[in-house]
């Protein structure tokens, strides 16, 4: 059977896409985070105020992982680095587990064996 055909295929792509366009927003936001608090934005102006907000609950696992480095109004923190680092290495394995439910053939499967051995 080739696995392009099988009835897996679309889900299994339609859901990698969705992991991939959810990280993607939730690097964006981090981004923005650590670019706001790197630059001393304003917490109080609305924007700001929105992505703090809806960036914390993302962040705040990780933000007592290392010292927060703070110079004249700026902040450096790494923590968010460290939190955008993580959530897309769980982005690739929750991929890479979606990839082992796909359809392969026998010979495929021998192929991939084969190189997993060398």
């Amino acid at each position: 059977m080739d696995s392009s055909n099988s009835p897996t295929t679309k889900p299994l792509f339609r859901g990698t896409q969705i992991v991939w366009y959810i990280v993607g927003l939730l690097e964006a936001i981090l981004a923005f985070r650590f670019v706001l608090k790197l630059l001393g934005a304003n917490a109080s102006a609305g924007f700001t105020s929105f992505i703090y907000g809806i960036s914390q609950p993302f962040a705040a696992p990780f933000l007592n992982v290392f010292k927060i480095t703070k110079v004249e109004g700026s902040v450096l923190e790494w923590t968010t680095l460290l939190a955008m680092l993580v959530y897309w290495l769980v982005a690739i394995a929750i991929v890479k587990l979606f990839l082992m439910g796909k359809t392969v053939s026998t010979p495929e499967a021998a192929v991939k064996l084969d190189n997993q051995d060398k």
